[in-house]
């Protein structure tokens, strides 16, 4: 069970786990071992909650393909199960960000300060434009 907040969680029946050959450290062992981890996660026919399925469905990133299946290739790391728990940890930060409700955003006009500070430096910049015109 993969654990999302307290109110959400992923069974692992509905996570493919794939062994894949992997690039990076390892020498040798690398070209013949499968230690990089190939995550699969099915949205449409999940059990998330329908809030977060669409959320992640519009979500605009690379890992998510178009049947709604969120590909994660882990294999960064030598063992298996450190590639392994670094894709489960992509998977939740993936769904813990198309949970996310953005904070509402409170217009606001700038201080009284700040506009006469602002006129002032109009002011300036004219003058010194004034200065550089031809006089008559």
């Amino acid at each position: 069970m993969l654990e999302i907040s307290k109110s959400v969680r992923i069974p692992e029946s509905e996570i493919e786990v794939h062994d894949i050959r992997g690039k990076g450290p390892g020498g040798r062992k690398a070209d013949s071992a499968a230690n990089a981890v190939e995550l699969r996660f099915d949205i449409r026919h999940s059990s998330l909650p329908v809030a977060i399925r669409e959320g992640l469905l519009a979500m605009q990133d690379h890992r998510i393909s178009k049947d709604g299946e969120v590909v994660i290739q882990a294999k960064d790391h030598r063992s298996h199960e450190r590639n392994l728990e670094e894709a489960r940890a992509r998977l939740k930060e993936l769904v813990r960000k198309a949970g996310a409700v953005p904070n509402k955003r409170r217009p606001t006009r700038p201080s009284r300060a700040a506009r006469r500070k602002r006129q002032e430096a109009k002011k300036r910049h004219k003058q010194k434009k004034a200065l550089r015109k031809k006089v008559l």
